[in-house]
């Protein structure tokens, strides 16, 4: 591990208030500095960056798939990296190499031409490979790196109010990603897709330097204890309560399965139908500001849900969220085959909305309640990877249903089956510690 304090004035064991707090208000920005890699942030450029290359709907979609895909192969690997660097300097290079990636994506068009007038080719493919690797560092780094270590960082700083406190960064976080389709259809509105790009590159290579000053990987290096305590006996009682399990133990378990694919499905559907969520209200006639417009409402839900359950997490059993993320699947789903009636888009809403708003307790709050802090970051990059294939073949999958059967709705035979299965297979879920 590479000493803490390295390139930093910050000391956590000097301020005169718990260092978590400013871990929680850094980390949290830390996964709002992600939203150029989330699907949320790519989709508002899925339009304007596809007819600028000259690639169809299905061949854009196909590229982000390849792209994902990709990163899902190596991005287990960062879980292993976090356990043995810490998440300061995971997450600073993570925010250097997305930087990077969107800078380099703002001359995609540019790029491609390099190479056409290179192979001396006009073919669409170059483009099609360009904006596939591109799409790779984008995910790679900010879906997959940055928000990792932001979130687990948070995690490990606290235990016996971890709930609670992912509540603050859920409730931040939601507003941010729910408000970011808005806000950046406004700065490409104004800028153009290249500019906007440029602006967010700048902006995450300020950020990369707040990293180095002010994440920590946790809090025993400052001889300090998760929630502030700093007493040996504290320590004796926090470990006799948490047993450590390896990747391989959580593996073991039905709970590790199930959960992870319960997210993996939040993950596809939600990644699917935002990346295409434009289209998919163009089919009814409705307008691109409308269709933004509906992430509104799916925030406000997913706000109140993450807070409630967060808050509540220290006290419930979690399996129970994990009966209710899938019901709120089905909801969704459903709501995709009634999406030519109103009552279809409603329970959009509140299927994604319940989902998303269970995603966050989960994803950050259950690993180290079930799992320990030891391994965190090999488990949870492992579920990452779960995710990130599961985003990786949503838009392609949305796209093919429209293409080729004329309608987004036939995608919910598929998620229905799927949610069938992991619904049985949820009936014996319980927590290994």
């Amino acid at each position: 591990m590479l000493k803490p304090n390295k390139y930093s004035f910050i000391k956590p064991e000097k301020f005169p208030f718990f260092y978590g707090y400013v871990v929680l208000f850094i980390g949290t920005i830390g996964v709002l500095a992600s939203v150029p890699g989330q699907t949320i942030g790519v989709s508002v450029f899925t339009d304007p960056v596809k007819n600028a290359l000259g690639l169809s709907r299905n061949q854009f979609s196909n590229a982000y798939m390849l792209g994902t895909l990709l990163s899902s192969m190596v991005v287990s690997r960062a879980g292993v990296w976090f356990d043995a660097y810490g998440a300061r300097y995971v997450a600073f290079f993570a925010a250097i190499l997305l930087s990077i990636a969107l800078l380099l994506a703002s001359f995609s068009v540019e790029i491609s031409a390099a190479f056409k007038y290179f192979f001396n080719s006009s073919s669409w493919l170059i483009s099609f490979i360009t904006i596939s690797f591109l799409f790779f560092l984008i995910r790679f780094s900010g879906q997959g790196i940055l928000t990792m270590a932001s979130r687990n960082m948070i995690m490990i700083w606290f235990k016996k109010n971890r709930g609670k406190i992912n509540s603050i960064s859920s409730i931040v976080v939601s507003l941010g990603f729910s408000s970011s389709p808005i806000l950046l259809n406004k700065l490409i509105t104004d800028n153009g897709w290249q500019i906007s790009w440029q602006i967010m590159a700048l902006c995450l290579l300020l950020f990369s330097f707040c990293i180095l000053q002010f994440y920590r990987n946790k809090p025993e290096d400052f001889k300090l204890l998760p929630d502030g305590f700093s007493t040996q006996k504290n320590s004796t009682i926090i470990e006799n309560e948490e047993k450590d399990f390896t990747l391989q133990e959580a593996k073991n378990t039905r709970a590790f399965w199930m959960f992870g694919l319960m997210l993996s499905f939040h993950s596809f559907f939600s990644t699917g139908f935002t990346f295409h969520v434009v289209s998919i209200f163009n089919t009814q006639s409705y307008s691109k500001s409308e269709a933004i417009a509906i992430f509104l409402p799916i925030s406000i839900i997913a706000v109140l849900i993450s807070a409630l359950c967060n808050i509540l997490s220290d006290y419930v059993h979690h399996k129970i969220y994990l009966y209710v993320m899938l019901g709120s699947g089905i909801i969704a789903s459903f709501g995709m085959l009634l999406l030519a009636k109103p009552v279809g888009i409603y329970m959009i809403i509140v299927g994604i909305g319940v989902m998303g708003g269970l995603f966050t307790v989960i994803n950050a709050v259950t690993w180290p309640k079930y799992y320990g802090r030891k391994y965190l970051g090999t488990i949870t990059g492992k579920i990452m990877s779960f995710l990130v294939v599961s985003s990786a073949i949503a838009p392609s999958l949305f796209s093919y249903c429209y293409s080729i059967m004329g309608s987004y709705s036939y995608i919910s035979y598929i998620t229905l089956l799927f949610l069938f299965v992991v619904t049985i297979g949820s009936i014996r879920v319980k927590n290994p510690q």
